[in-house]
């Protein structure tokens, strides 16, 4: 039996992606969809870290307001932040105002800046496991929360002096930017 349950348009979808219409659309448009370019990826490492310990739908709710606040999550805009940006972030309502979260993030880009242009793409896709490999899952039940590919991805990124990157925020940021599809078998979005 498929994990897979019909939207209010007939089609099969996860299950997550019914409570609202911005997961209808997210879930639809977007995740598990390839993502490419290291301003991109930056943005979906950051918010996967602010992410942690929240719903999802927080986040998305909240994502114009952290691109307005992260100057859309170019690497080399959120590196010149200064301690005035800091403060400005602390005091922004439109985004998680979260102090160790926003320090990463600003971290991470001063490291990133740092890196050759393609190179956090390069990374991050080198732990795409082989597609052909993984069995589309039939429910939730059959979707990890953390891979040996994931693990690996955490530790590559933390080594290169990244924060907030554990094994479960790189599975969800490989789910999100399609290095794996996590879509069930009889999903309307799974995309074989």
């Amino acid at each position: 039996m498929s994990g897979a349950v019909a939207g209010p348009d007939g089609l099969l979808r996860c299950p997550w992606a019914l409570s609202t219409p911005d997961y209808v659309a997210y879930h639809d448009e977007e995740w598990g969809r390839p993502v490419h370019g290291d301003d991109e990826l930056f943005e979906r490492i950051s918010l996967e870290a602010f992410q942690s310990g929240l719903s999802w739908i927080t986040i998305l709710r909240r994502r114009a307001g952290f691109r307005a606040a992260f100057d859309g999550f170019v690497i080399a805009k959120v590196a010149a932040f200064t301690d005035t940006d800091r403060e400005r972030l602390l005091a922004d309502a439109g985004i998680i105002r979260n102090r160790a979260k926003v320090d990463a993030t600003i971290a991470n880009a001063r490291v990133l800046a740092d890196w050759a242009p393609g190179e956090l793409d390069e990374l991050i896709w080198s732990h795409a496991p082989d597609r052909a490999a993984r069995p589309a899952p039939q429910s939730l039940a059959d979707v990890p929360a953390v891979t040996p590919e994931s693990t690996a991805l955490s530790k590559a990124l933390k080594k290169r002096g990244l924060r907030f990157v554990g094994p479960t925020t790189a599975y969800a940021l490989m789910q999100a930017c399609g290095l794996v599809d996590d879509h069930l078998a009889d999903c309307t979005a799974r995309r074989d």
